[in-house]
């Protein structure tokens, strides 16, 4: 027979308990909140409002990433049209140049029939050939530079429809785009899902949006696909040409095939003096924005995806020039496009950049 002796509480696992410290006169460390008990909620408690502290949305990183600069391109508009005194003086001169011309072809008939009379003939008919040549040309200018205030006068147009309630004012701008587009065979589905809804849609804002969409949509694709082409081609010309004045040339030579073929796109075909206004747009965008010469702001943008240390530094030009590039087709995006971007996205240098260096960007990245 075995007796109970006393219980070993050595031998019994110590129950966990908390100890307060005492850390001398200073400030206290607030004391954690009691357990709860077991099957009772928490009890809702009180915290100081030093205790919390909110980030500025100017610091969040969430809400302004470090490449955010790359979609700020600002947008293009043309520029003011002032009176000029030195077009006044231009005009002026051409009037009396035109003048002096046609005193000198006359002398030369009148001579030219003093020797023979089918030389007279033949001046008079070479004559009128080129003046009829030189009349066609004049209106074929004249038409282009129609489209291009056509097109700017319906961006505008849409601006002021798209603030208004009643659809009156949005439907006109629905059909003066439908007639700019209609030869385009990329926007037949479009114009064919607006003919349906006709009528259904009662919001002007809305009516523009799905005009946006179904009509332009098609039209900014192949427009990104022109500056990615354009861009692309810029990178390799100039990280291989062996001077710098072939970069020069090639660039501007790019630069204006991008603008001509965009403004072809959107409905504009301009004609030769339509295309110089157009780059003297582009052109004064640019500089008014800072983008001219390759800034701080680009080359720290390129450097910043580690490209420093993997590009050769004429690799690193070809890439930033094709940046330049794809900057100038941005601005003539905007110059040439009939609506301004309201239901879809602007496109960006940041949409770019990943096709432009796949293989240190990340653009291959789930393709």
């Amino acid at each position: 027979m075995t007796t109970s002796g006393p219980t070993d509480d050595s031998k019994r696992p110590r129950r966990p308990a908390a100890f307060a410290i005492d850390d001398g006169p200073g400030p206290k460390a607030p004391s954690p909140p009691a357990p709860a008990a077991a099957g009772k909620p928490r009890q809702p408690q009180s915290f100081e409002d030093s205790a919390v502290v909110l980030t500025p949305e100017t610091e969040d990183p969430f809400l302004t990433p470090g490449d955010a600069t790359l979609a700020d391109v600002p947008v293009a508009s043309p520029r003011p049209r002032r009176f000029s005194f030195a077009g006044l003086a231009a005009g002026a001169f051409g009037v009396l140049l035109s003048l002096a011309l046609g005193l000198w072809t006359d002398r030369l008939i009148r001579d030219l029939f003093n020797r023979a009379d089918w030389l007279g003939y033949l001046a008079i008919a070479a004559a009128a050939i080129g003046l009829l040549a030189l009349a066609a040309a004049v209106l074929r200018e004249l038409v282009g530079m129609a489209r291009l205030h056509a097109v700017q006068a319906l961006k505008e147009e849409a601006e002021k429809a798209a603030a208004e309630t009643k659809p009156a004012a949005a439907r006109a701008v629905v059909a003066k785009l439908t007639a700019l587009l209609a030869s385009k065979a990329e926007t037949a589905r479009g114009r064919a899902t607006l003919a349906a809804t006709e009528g259904e849609i009662i919001d002007g804002s809305h009516l523009l949006a799905l005009a946006e969409r179904e009509m332009l949509a098609p039209l900014d694709r192949q427009a990104r696909a022109l500056i990615l082409g354009a861009a692309k081609r810029v990178s390799v010309i100039t990280a291989v040409s062996p001077r710098a004045i072939v970069d020069l040339a090639y660039v501007i030579y790019e630069s204006a095939r991008l603008v001509r073929s965009m403004a072809d796109l959107y409905g504009g075909r301009p004609g030769t003096l339509g295309m110089v206004r157009l780059m003297r747009d582009v052109v004064a965008h640019l500089a008014v924005t800072g983008s001219i010469a390759i800034g701080d702001g680009i080359v720290q943008q390129v450097l910043g995806h580690g490209l420093a240390s993997k590009l050769s530094a004429r690799l690193g030009e070809g890439v930033i020039n094709g940046l330049m590039t794809a900057r100038i087709g941005i601005a003539a995006m905007d110059l040439c496009r009939p609506l301004p971007f309201k239901a879809t996205k602007r496109p960006g240098i940041g949409d770019f950049m990943g096709d432009l260096t796949p293989k240190f960007t990340g653009g291959d990245a789930g393709r």
